[in-house]
């Protein structure tokens, strides 16, 4: 027996219209429609009865349960996942944890912390009969804490679900990095400063990784000192800066993972005399809301997180509406590359 993935694959089209057609819903052309329906029959597919059941008792309500809503992407996010839901005719209820403001970033490797926390969300949206759950983190990494026989739908955003029916919706950060690093070599520079987050984190790993990516493609070596921990905020990125020295070790570029340490950057450029752009290029991440008003205007890469919680609800209306399967898979979608003013061509 095939699965509903299987038959949207083997027609070309998204799990959704497969769905939509089989229940009568799809605005898809007859000879689509004729096409799903001979792949239905030809592959065996059947609904999934057990999550069709989630319907009996619906209340229309989906909690959304975010790690801190002060976080610079939370919002954003929270935003297009009820955006979304409303459409589809849910209402939904929020639950901060709170974890930076409570503990900073002492809480990271600690699952006794954040299930401190985590337990009682889960607990009230089950009181509240929710039919389903948005999971909302603020970095990056792979959450452990959720209960393998929890009994109500869950996608994850921006971190990665361990477990085997949470599927996970997160940025595409090799690629956004590798946009930006191919930038800066497409405009002749070689010799580039990097300015990392924390060395252990899966947004530093994954964007170190599109940087160097980068530099093979454009037959360039990579250099370890010329890297240094930034750690995601402005003032150890500027003492990290000022340690490399890069106003008198011919660095021609800096490479952010984020604007607030290309601040940083700006910072100690201009602090030694020189300019940014005229002397040394910089280059951020994130697009924050920041990064715009940054004189010259900064070159990043923007995070879709409007898109990442659209995708969250969509699938989470999949398991709910349309009986769609519960897996692990991961959704990664990609940054949009921004230029702006902070780049020097070194080519002209």
């Amino acid at each position: 027996m095939s699965t509903l993935k299987e038959v949207a694959a083997a027609c070309g089209v998204s799990p959704t219209t497969v769905s939509n057609i089989i229940n009568g819903k799809s605005k898809a052309s007859a000879e689509t429609t004729r096409r799903v329906l001979e792949a239905v029959r030809v592959m065996d597919y059947h609904p999934n009865l057990m999550a069709k059941g989630l319907r009996t008792q619906r209340t229309n309500t989906i909690g959304i349960i975010c790690e801190d809503i002060n976080m610079f992407t939370t919002p954003a996010i929270i935003g297009s996942v009820m955006a979304r839901l409303e459409k589809q005719g849910y209402r939904t209820i929020l639950q901060n944890l709170r974890l930076y403001e409570r503990w900073k970033d002492t809480w990271y490797d600690s699952d006794n912390a954040l299930w401190s926390m985590l337990n009682p969300a889960l607990q009230e949206c089950r009181a509240a009969n929710v039919d389903g759950i948005v999971y909302i983190a603020g970095h990056a990494r792979q959450i452990h804490c959720i209960p393998a026989d929890f009994d109500l739908p869950i996608v994850m955003t921006y971190a990665y679900a361990t477990n085997d029916n949470i599927p996970s919706v997160v940025i595409d950060d090799e690629q956004g990095a590798y946009e930006v690093m191919c930038h800066l070599m497409e405009n002749g520079h070689r010799r580039i400063a990097i300015i990392t987050g924390r060395e252990d984190n899966i947004h530093t790993k994954l964007r170190m990784r599109g940087i160097v990516r980068a530099l093979y493609e454009y037959n360039c070596s990579f250099n370890p000192y010329l890297v240094t921990a930034g750690n995601w905020n402005r003032e150890d990125a500027k003492y990290a800066l000022e340690k490399l020295n890069i106003a008198e070790n011919g660095v021609t570029a800096v490479f952010s993972m984020n604007d607030e340490m290309a601040a940083a950057a700006y910072d100690v450029i201009e602090s030694s005399g020189l300019k940014v752009v005229d002397d040394i290029s910089v280059t951020g991440f994130d697009d924050a809301s920041i990064a715009q008003y940054f004189r010259p205007g900064l070159t990043t890469s923007r995070l879709p997180l409007e898109e990442i919680g659209e995708k969250a609800a969509e699938l989470l209306c999949g398991i709910l509406d349309d009986g769609a399967e519960q897996n692990n898979e991961v959704y990664s979608l990609p940054c949009t590359f921004i230029e702006r003013h902070s780049v020097k061509n070194l080519n002209a």
